[in-house]
């Protein structure tokens, strides 16, 4: 197993990232809601736009309903400079058509590609993209990270979305790769043909995981790709749909995979549960660690590494052992307060509240002088509404409940102008009746446990590799929890490579960290 902790120049004030699941206190990836606000402007990489009527293979069947208002797909031509290269690069923007056992119609599922002209399609990678939620577009991704052109967010004021603007992306992985990426049903444009079904086909961690394999399969083959090399990339719970994808796509479609990416992910959903595993509470102290240090100005690019390994020692040592034995009482509780409260910089007589466990999503723990701190990126920080306080439910989260929404708006805009693929359909950043009605429950248990998963992948391809990235102040996904689970793996641990940066969950929002990401993942893909 290979861990790098990647400090880039420090910037103490970023945006963060995002995904509440129902289920548990703090979760799982991309989760935000649509918005309606500013359009930005136009990105000045295209070289040609002009639509080209591609028809899809549905074309000769009548859709009816959200699905009819779905376009043609739109072929458009652009140029751009990405990791030092020059291109051009043929944008896709359009559906692929999901059929039940019998061939009807499910879904239409809305993908945009990005080929690179004049390559070879027998050596050029090809990544698919899905975010997460569950319930969540991919638009974060794909104008956060990978994508051509990226959401650039105003320069000393990372929460401001309103202000937020489109513009090329010098990262993009385009640079490395060709890139696809896929909207779930009921996220982004994504339609099912009947929502009335959409709960039982769609829904759920299985469903999901043959739905996108499927996808993958249409797109590859429609394209003549079947024999490219091929990767996943998913973001926080796109982490553990990722996993259950490539079985999917091994078990259903005979495809193996050549990679994953993972951002932020959700790889156990038990070790996230920080209302009922006290693992997971170990999991969540080094970010607050981290972000306290990075707050102070203490946490440079040279003692990065030094800070956050000793800081997962301490969570996964002492304190875990502490909060599993009986608790502690006088002196002693006062020493194991005082203790948490210098390794995260919360005062110790909240900590002392809470027993020693700080629970990330408490305003007690997110208010401080003022300001009301994010799960997603706990050094961002926004004017606190409730400095009085207020109940834990009525505290906004300032990435989930703000500049978030920018995704939705900005990539609509950015589809009818540079794309040229305009539809009525609102742009479903987040679906909420998504996350509610999920089923994560496996075929036999109560739960989806995907590790068991990832360690049959990585036995059965003894050439598979997995890239993981997650950002130093996350509390959503904390980097701890990624660790732990690399770290008990028994087969394939030397092809799992672990990377740390400066950032929250939307770790890419600060432009060193997507540069780090970036350089990273160029390698990742071409070893």
């Amino acid at each position: 197993m290979q861990t790098v902790i990647t400090p880039t120049a420090p910037h103490h004030r970023t945006s963060a990232r995002v995904g509440l699941w129902p289920g548990l206190p703090l979760c799982l990836a991309l989760c935000l809601s649509t918005s309606a606000l500013a359009a930005p402007a136009p990105a000045p990489t295209k070289a040609e736009a002009t639509p080209q009527a591609q028809q899809p293979s549905s074309e000769a069947e009548t859709f009816h309903d959200a699905a009819a208002l779905l376009p043609k797909d739109s072929v458009t031509h652009h140029s751009g400079t990405f990791g030092g290269q020059k291109m051009t690069y043929t944008a896709t923007a359009g559906t692929l058509t999901l059929r039940d056992d019998a061939g009807k119609p499910t879904a239409r599922m809305f993908y945009t590609a990005y080929t690179r002209d004049g390559a070879d399609p027998a050596h050029r990678p090809v990544v698919y993209f899905f975010n997460g939620g569950p319930g969540a577009g991919t638009a974060y991704l794909h104008l956060g990270a990978a994508g051509p052109v990226m959401l650039d967010f105003p320069t000393g004021n990372p929460a401001d979305g309103a202000n937020a603007q489109i513009k090329p992306n010098p990262e993009s992985w385009l640079a490395a790769a060709d890139l696809v990426f896929l909207d779930a049903p009921g996220t982004g444009w994504s339609v099912p043909v009947d929502p009335k079904q959409a709960d039982k086909q769609f829904y759920g961690v299985r469903q999901d995981a043959k739905t996108f394999a499927k996808a993958i399969q249409l797109w590859a083959n429609a394209n003549k790709r079947m024999i490219s090399p091929r990767y996943l990339a998913g973001e926080s719970y796109g982490g553990l749909r990722a996993i259950e994808v490539a079985s999917a796509l091994a078990e259903d479609q005979h495809i193996l995979l050549n990679g994953i990416v993972m951002i932020s992910p959700a790889l156990d959903m038990t070790l996230l549960d920080t209302e009922n595993d006290i693992l997971a509470d170990a999991f969540v102290l080094p970010s607050l660690e981290a972000a306290n240090l990075a707050l102070q100005h203490k946490l440079t690019p040279e003692t990065m590494t030094q800070h956050l390994d000793k800081a997962y020692q301490y969570a996964v040592g002492p304190y875990l052992s502490t909060l599993a034995g009986t608790p502690p009482t006088g002196e002693a509780a006062d020493d194991f307060y005082e203790a948490v409260a210098s390794h995260t910089g919360i005062e110790q007589d909240i900590i002392a509240k809470q027993r020693g466990i700080p629970r990330p999503e408490a305003h007690d723990i997110r208010s401080r002088d003022g300001h009301l701190y994010s799960l997603y990126d706990a050094t961002l920080s926004i004017a606190d509404p409730f400095p009085e306080g207020v109940d834990n439910a009525e505290s906004p989260e300032p990435t989930l409940d703000g500049f978030g929404h920018a995704y939705g708006s900005a990539f609509e805009h950015y589809a009818a102008t540079e794309l040229r693929y305009q539809t009525e359909l609102s742009y479903n950043l987040l679906n909420y009746a998504i996350s509610q009605a999920w089923d994560y429950r496996d075929t036999n248990a109560p739960l989806v446990r995907p590790i068991p998963t990832l360690r049959r992948l990585l036995a059965l391809n003894p050439t598979l590799r997995v890239f993981i990235a997650n950002g130093a102040y996350d509390l959503v996904c904390p980097y701890a929890s990624s660790r732990w689970v690399a770290e008990h793996i028994p087969v394939g641990r030397n092809r799992i490579g672990l990377h740390v940066y400066p950032g929250g969950h939307m770790l890419y929002t600060r432009p060193d960290s997507r540069a780090a990401l970036a350089h990273d993942v160029r390698t990742f893909l071409t070893p």
